[in-house]
């Protein structure tokens, strides 16, 4: 493994850090001795995480019960990230809702929910978050984009898309205060995600899913390199560079197909 040049220490702060790809982020940053302060809607659900937590790995949690949706969840957040008190030192942009309604239609209330969990949010936090990291001069945010960000599969991946560009926007003015920002990128992961936004898997093959444990490992191990962006596992390392500089009528092919099967 390579050198360390950003070693994740202190403490972290996770939105969506009671399951699935954001669980797993706690998990494993708990396991290296950090600290957490888990962010997540369902108050008893926080609790019974933080708790096992503290018992298996020996380290404190906090808990905010915030829905990223609306203002006052955001601000509750933001609040946390300049606590200069009680500093967060990494913090994981990563929760998320699940969007895969039509573009042309007359309700487009589901998108607006989705933009502001995972865009608004994302700016709104990634802001605070920045503000106190370049005051204390060190730092370090992932913000979790995804892979579909590459490609022009709807609402969900024009959103990612952004996610990615702004991360990487980021990055370039935080870079001279001490600050690194790394984009997560991952594919098809096995979570309670796709089944919780009924969304169909069936048409996708089964060597392109990934465990969130090899995802995450593989994200935290590409920040402390100083990796701006981590794409985990070579698969999608290839997809990615194929859906950004192969043949675009190729690629709209594929995801008009993938979209299809999702229907």
């Amino acid at each position: 493994m390579a050198k360390s040049t950003h070693p994740l220490a202190g403490r972290a702060l996770i939105t969506g850090g009671t399951s699935g790809i954001g669980l797993e982020f706690a998990r494993q940053l708990a396991e290296r001795g950090l600290n957490l302060v888990l962010v997540a809607r369902e108050q008893d659900r926080l609790e019974r995480t933080a708790k096992q937590f503290e018992w298996r790995h020996g380290v404190t949690v906090e808990v905010i019960a915030a829905d990223l949706g609306t203002p006052e969840g955001r601000s509750s957040v933001a609040d946390r990230l300049l606590d200069d008190e009680s500093p967060v030192n990494v913090f994981v942009n990563n929760a998320g809702a699940g969007l895969y309604e039509p573009l042309v239609t007359d309700n487009l209330e589901p998108h607006r929910k989705a933009i502001e969990v995972m865009l608004w949010a994302v700016l709104e936090l990634g802001a605070a978050a920045g503000r106190a990291m370049k005051q204390r001069g060190s730092g370090t945010i992932i913000n979790t984009a995804s892979i579909s960000g590459l490609v022009p599969m709807g609402g969900y991946s024009a959103i990612k898309s952004w996610v990615k560009t702004y991360s990487e926007a980021l990055y370039l003015q935080l870079r001279a205060h001490g600050v690194h920002v790394t984009t997560f990128m991952p594919g098809w992961v096995r979570t309670e995600f796709h089944q919780r936004t009924g969304v169909k898997t069936s048409n996708i093959p089964d060597f392109l899913w990934l465990e969130p444990e090899r995802v995450v490992r593989e994200c935290l191990e590409d920040t402390e390199k100083g990796k701006v962006m981590s794409i985990p596992s070579k698969r999608f390392k290839v997809i990615g560079f194929l859906a950004e500089r192969g043949p675009q009528g190729a690629v709209r092919a594929v995801v008009q197909k993938i979209n299809k099967g999702r229907q």
